[in-house]
């Protein structure tokens, strides 16, 4: 699926409007490390991404899409953020056939289905879980589904192809979202 970055900012805007997801943060997030950096609540998506060691890859593909304007505005965004292990489990090349230039709606693709328009943290993704039976749909900004499922505490994304990510780290919060660490790339249809 092809994305321009202005359709997925208007995307992303009209759906926080819409109030979709719209998770409230506590009133006193705490700072989490990740990466070995702390993430801080009063600093943006881009802001922290870029201090974590376990996200260089993240950051280089966010920055070849060109959407590091758009998570490092008001959001709010959840961000599901592969780890650099993740991207490392894809087949070799990928990364460095997707950061390519001719590559850059697709990258796009990849990456805006990790996003899901407003603040859902993990108490968000429980209450849906269980209100819909044991599964959550979350609509992705590039207009996927990933299913979210529980089992015990462990949170998974199904994606569209029926790989399993596991949330590592939940509830990071940002001052214009929240980000839950995945150990794997989810991969749109």
């Amino acid at each position: 699926m092809s994305i321009s970055k202005h359709a997925f900012g208007a995307a992303l805007f009209a759906m926080a409007a819409a109030g979709l997801g719209a998770g409230v943060a506590p009133a006193a997030a705490k700072t989490v490390t990740v990466g070995g950096a702390p993430m801080y609540p009063n600093k943006n998506i881009i802001e922290n991404a870029v201090n974590s060691k376990d996200h260089t890859t993240l950051v280089a593909a966010v920055k070849a899409a060109g959407l590091v304007d758009t998570l490092s505005g008001p959001g709010p965004f959840t961000v599901f953020a592969p780890t650099n292990a993740a991207f490392a489990k894809l087949p070799a090349g990928t990364v460095e056939t997707l950061v390519k230039p001719e590559n850059k709606d697709t990258l796009t693709g990849i990456l805006t289905y990790h996003v899901v328009a407003g603040k859902l943290d993990s108490k968000a993704v429980a209450k849906a879980i269980k209100d819909g039976g044991g599964k959550a749909v979350l609509k992705t900004v590039n207009g996927g589904e990933l299913t979210a499922t529980a089992s015990g505490k462990t949170v998974k994304l199904i994606d569209a192809k029926g790989n399993a990510a596991t949330v590592t780290i939940a509830d990071v919060y940002q001052s214009n979202g929240v980000i839950h660490v995945v150990d794997t790339v989810l991969m749109p249809q």
